[in-house]
């Protein structure tokens, strides 16, 4: 009975949905460790960092808070739980990776790349992870959404005009832009369009999913 209830579809795709954030919060701290820039939102949180004190995870969590606010004045998008868990859980990770030093560390330029890489792939990975159980959108995609519904706009412009917005923002409060930057913002879709159908599968038929295609936080 205990072994069912632990195996249950929906206990499963809540596990891989924390697991999901929890990769991705690594890799997200090894590209940071990485120092040679970080995706748009990562800009915001570690600008923020520098300027006003308090964590990069803590940042993530007030960000997040602000923008499923946010989400629901403009697009009237009501959040769930998978919203609220992304918004807390994601933030609380990267905290917890840094703080643990469990983050490798690269001294030369190679190491460095080298290290970026593999953070990037890993946090697409996670990626992929995290959108596979279908738990609910990131409170990022969520705004993205909200945007696209009262202005009309198309959802690459909406995504370019946030991400753009954020990145400036972040880079006048210090934080990091760099080649980095530029190439997580290229390779970043293209990778999670290869995550997203190997979990998508793995889900589908023992726990209720059906491929389809999803938003990325």
């Amino acid at each position: 009975m205990e072994r069912a209830m632990l195996l249950h579809p929906l206990v499963i795709r809540y596990s891989v949905f924390m697991a999901g954030l929890a990769v991705m919060a690594y890799g997200i701290g090894m590209m940071i460790e990485a120092n040679l820039g970080v995706a748009p939102w990562d800009t915001l949180h570690i600008g923020l960092q520098k300027t006003f004190g308090l964590t990069i995870g803590i940042w993530s969590q007030i960000a997040g808070a602000f923008i499923i606010l946010a989400s629901y004045v403009i697009g009237r998008i009501k959040p769930n739980a998978g919203m609220f868990l992304n918004m807390i859980f994601f933030g609380l990770f990267i905290d917890l990776f840094m703080w643990l030093n469990w983050l490798p560390v690269g001294e030369t330029l190679g190491e460095r790349i080298g290290l970026f890489a593999a953070g990037l792939l890993i946090y697409t990975f996670g990626t992929g992870m995290y959108i596979s159980p279908r738990v609910g959108a990131g409170p990022r995609d969520s705004f993205m959404l909200a945007l696209h519904e009262r202005m009309g706009w198309g959802i690459s412009k909406v995504r370019i005009g946030i991400e753009c917005t954020v990145t400036l923002a972040g880079f006048l409060l210090g934080g990091p832009v760099s080649v980095g930057t530029l190439v997580t913002a290229v390779a970043i879709g293209p990778l999670i369009k290869q995550f997203i159908p190997l979990w998508e599968r793995m889900m589908a038929k023992p726990y209720g999913n059906t491929p389809q295609a999803q938003l990325v936080d």
